[in-house]
């Protein structure tokens, strides 16, 4: 499910050139292992959970990644990212608008470690699955009284950014039986649908043409255990709802907002083909 062209058989448009990435380099990129800063060893790829069908290993998008731009994560200093972080860190101890901040309840964000590994989730109080940032502004506008945040604008992306950051290997472990599977099974029909006037579903890109090249952009498995995700192509954080609505976007079809139940549901499912590969975020892509 992305940019604008047909995978029918891989030979309907010159927008796309089919087969295996040429890799230039000498070192393959699959085959390199993330340790960010030295010590933080990341799962980049894993057997693939029970419930996938069509694959056998998942691999985290950092492998599929230049060399040049794998070795950007592996140090915050290298890792543009990270200034998101640092924003959201100051953001944590201030003034939500009350005297309230998140550091009233939370002393630090490590005090968070771990808990982006199981979002999305559901949520007995609200009834419904919660992304990460849904829990943030519940904690914003239900325990600090103050105003919510947009949900896919700057703070929301840094404050996600900080809540991926101190989670940097846990095993990510969405949940999707009990009272979640009903919006996962929604999910899972999202991924598999196709949009738009070229009717491309997600899998279409990343389930069966993954480690292929379509223009200049080598094909992941669309994996968002690095989410929120510095690209270099924008030069800013991206959520999984940003990156969502763009691939909607690129299929020619009028799409889903971001935060909206059908992107809750679509994140949850792909959350959940995910489970085994470390929580990487804020990653670095192109």
């Amino acid at each position: 499910m992305s940019r604008s062209f047909w995978l029918g058989g891989c030979a309907a448009s010159a927008l796309i050139i089919c087969g295996p990435a040429m890799l230039t380099a000498q070192e393959d990129p699959a085959e390199r292992s993330l340790v960010i800063n030295g010590e933080i060893e990341i799962v980049t790829e894993a057997d693939a959970p029970a419930h996938l069908e069509n694959l056998s290993t998942i691999r985290s998008g950092w492998t599929f990644r230049s060399p040049e731009t794998q070795t950007m994560q592996m140090d915050d200093f290298d890792n543009p990212a990270t200034l998101g972080v640092e924003a959201a860190r100051a953001k944590f101890s201030s003034d939500l608008g009350n005297g309230e901040s998140c550091a009233s309840c939370h002393e630090a964000p490590e005090e968070l470690a771990g808990v982006r590994a199981v979002y999305p989730k559901f949520d007995e109080s609200a009834g419904e699955v919660q992304t990460i940032e849904m829990q943030i502004n519940e904690c914003i506008t239900d325990r600090a009284g103050a105003e919510a945040w947009d949900y896919d604008k700057t703070d929301m992306i840094n404050m996600s950014a900080l809540m991926s950051f101190v989670s940097r290997g846990e095993a990510v472990n969405v949940a999707i039986d009990g009272p979640a599977a009903e919006t996962w099974e929604r999910g899972k029909e999202i991924y598999y649908t196709r949009y738009g006037l070229l009717e491309l579903s997600c899998a279409n890109c990343h389930e069966d043409n993954y480690d292929n090249m379509i223009r200049a952009d080598h094909l992941s498995q669309g994996q968002v255990n690095g989410f929120p995700t510095y690209r270099l192509k924008n030069a800013k954080l991206n959520s999984v709802h940003g990156r969502f609505k763009g691939c909607v976007r690129d299929t020619m079809a009028e799409t889903f907002s971001p935060g909206s139940p059908e992107f809750v549901a679509l994140e949850l499912y792909v959350a959940s083909r995910g489970n085994g590969l470390s929580v990487e975020g804020p990653a670095v892509r192109n």
